[in-house]
């Protein structure tokens, strides 16, 4: 028999074709044997073998039933024991990272962070502003505190210096708040923040809507070299498909469309979900022309590159996450600080209210008890009148909960979309909101006990897109910084751990009948992982690899230790 040789360069594309018809000769393209392969489907087994015949699952099983579809043509595997999961996914990725910006991600001390930026103000030229990008968090850093605003200023008394923190933020220095306008008299824009000390100093900290006050320089024109990137470094991770909650490099409109031209070209490698960008809707009308504009429907697409539903923002991130009760001092400001609401709870049931009438679903981000709450009222108006049952609306982070919100959740049917967050902000998280809520936050074990369905994320780059980073953190609650978090919501079952990142993503964008699993009949995406994930104790989740990743049954990335 002709063996199939790993190094060998196979075209990789996206196929939305259904399954081959049945013939009277089932002969794979290619069968993989000898190895640890973890179907995902609804028996958990873990099997030998699985043939591929086009870009589908033809068998699965033992070696001598997958072995009876071997022909002339066929090609063959031997996996040498190696453990094969489904494609791993990506709930919530905005961009695989990097891009332009000066990058801050290895500074691992204060000192490095503004040694770096130091560096880049001396390299500027006259009247440009130093913009970072947002591969970083102070939570790597060892002092674990972002720069103040005197220390901007001394190395850059004269250049604008606007530092991006995650989704939220912005740290900026004097020369960059007086570029803008912005002072201690500047009014504060609904859902924003402008930081400021006890005596109502600026503190150089922009949050929310008040970022749109920086007015930064459009990113460059989108190009399929930044899909190729995107699709490549996720791919590394053995990573076959992602949902986009509306942000990605700046123009997910153009994005989509060079999806759809990348995937009619048999050009893409990685499976995209995409969410109109809502996040600044304040009524239903808004939500109307958003479509308008895109001119798409709900469901547009196919299993390479498809719309699923609007994103839309209800608070901020940890720093703004709309909370029942203030953050603690002095982040509280007296308790008198309990985040940033975004859309007033009335604006937000009309948004919902009018998406549901002309057949969008929603996927809401909250981060707070209070804007979680805000979300299942506005849910529940709309469901009273008509289920929202089986719609898959669905809700992004939900990090802060409570037993009434939980069972309201479960009720709806709302869906749920986690990241691991915490495994690099958890002590930062602890100092705005305290040890109780730190320690409640992401409280993904409840979620599963309530029957909710939840898929995760990593919400990159805010934190890094690996994938096992954050299956490492669901597993352990233990942190990059040492200390762990809610350790009653670890996830002990690796089948379960696993589902999170396979089948559970499918259903999540209601595809399950055709991906998500290792079963005859649906798409062959799927990944060779460096260690059997079953087995492995929790600690080595954290370093493991891809070694090769399979989208439609054909080869798209494979690690140089892989032979």
């Amino acid at each position: 028999m002709a063996k199939y040789l790993l190094g060998l360069a196979f075209l990789a594309y996206c196929h939305a074709s259904p399954p081959a018809l049945a013939r009277e000769a089932r002969d794979a393209d290619i069968v993989f044997v000898n190895g640890r392969i973890y179907t995902a489907d609804p028996m958990d087994r873990v099997v030998a073998a699985m043939a591929v015949e086009g870009n589908r699952f033809l068998a699965v099983g033992s070696d001598a039933e997958v072995k009876r579809h071997i022909g002339p043509r066929t090609q063959i595997v031997d996996l040498g024991g190696r453990f094969v999961s489904p494609g791993l996914t990506d709930a919530h990725l905005h961009n695989e990272g990097g891009g332009p910006g000066v990058d801050l991600s290895a500074a691992r001390s204060l000192g490095e962070l503004l040694t770096v930026v130091a560096e880049a103000v001396k390299k500027a030229s006259a009247g440009a502003i130093v913009i970072t990008n947002s591969d970083w968090h102070e939570a790597q850093l060892r002092e674990q505190r972002v720069p103040t605003l005197a220390e901007l200023d001394a190395l850059a008394p004269d250049t604008p210096v606007v530092l991006v923190r995650g989704g939220h933020s912005f740290y900026v220095n004097s020369a960059a708040l007086r570029m803008f306008n912005i002072d201690s008299d500047t009014p504060v824009p609904s859902g924003g923040q402008i930081g400021r000390d006890a005596a109502n100093r600026l503190t150089g900290e922009i949050i929310g809507t008040a970022r749109d006050l920086v007015r930064l320089p459009a990113p460059p024109p989108l190009s399929e070299a930044d899909l190729v990137r995107t699709q490549q470094k996720m791919n590394s991770y053995g990573v076959t498909a992602v949902r986009i909650p509306g942000i990605y490099k700046g123009d997910l409109k153009a994005a989509f469309r060079l999806m759809r031209q990348m995937a009619d070209e048999g050009r893409l490698t990685l499976r995209y979900t995409v969410y109109l960008p809502g996040m600044n809707l304040q009524s239903g009308a808004e939500a109307r022309q958003l479509v308008e504009s895109w001119g798409g429907k709900p469901d547009e697409g196919d299993a390479c590159a498809r719309i699923d539903g609007i994103k839309i923002m209800v608070d901020g991130g940890f720093e703004g996450g709309h909370l029942s009760e203030p953050y603690v001092e002095p982040y509280g400001k007296g308790g008198s600080y309990r985040g940033i609401e975004t859309i007033a709870p009335a604006r937000f049931a009309d948004i919902v209210t009018t998406m549901n009438e002309i057949g969008w679903r929603p996927a809401v981000h909250a981060v707070g008890d209070a804007a979680l709450a805000e979300v299942l009222a506005g849910f529940a108006a709309v469901d009273a009148r008509t289920s929202i049952r089986d719609k898959r609306w669905t809700i992004e982070h939900a990090s802060l909960t409570n037993p009434a919100l939980t069972q309201e959740m479960r009720r709806l049917g709302v869906q749920v979309s986690v990241q691991g967050h915490m495994y690099l902000a958890g002590p930062i998280v602890e100092r705005y909101w305290g040890a109780a809520r730190a320690d409640r936050n992401t409280p993904i074990g409840a979620y599963l006990d309530a029957g909710l369905l939840v898929a995760g994320g990593t919400d990159a780059p805010v934190i890094p897109a690996n994938p096992f980073w954050e299956l490492y953190f669901f597993a352990s609650r233990n942190t990059i910084s040492g200390k762990a978090y809610g350790m009653s919501q670890r996830i002990l079952s690796r089948t379960e751990l696993l589902r999170l990142v396979t089948i559970n993503f499918a259903r999540m964008i209601g595809e399950e009948q055709s991906r998500g699993s290792i079963e005859p009949g649906k798409l062959a995406d799927f990944a060779v992982l460096s260690d059997d994930f079953l087995k492995v104790g929790a600690e080595r989740i954290r370093d493991m690899e891809a070694l090769a990743t399979y989208v439609d049954g054909r080869l798209v990335y494979r690690s140089p230790r892989y032979r």
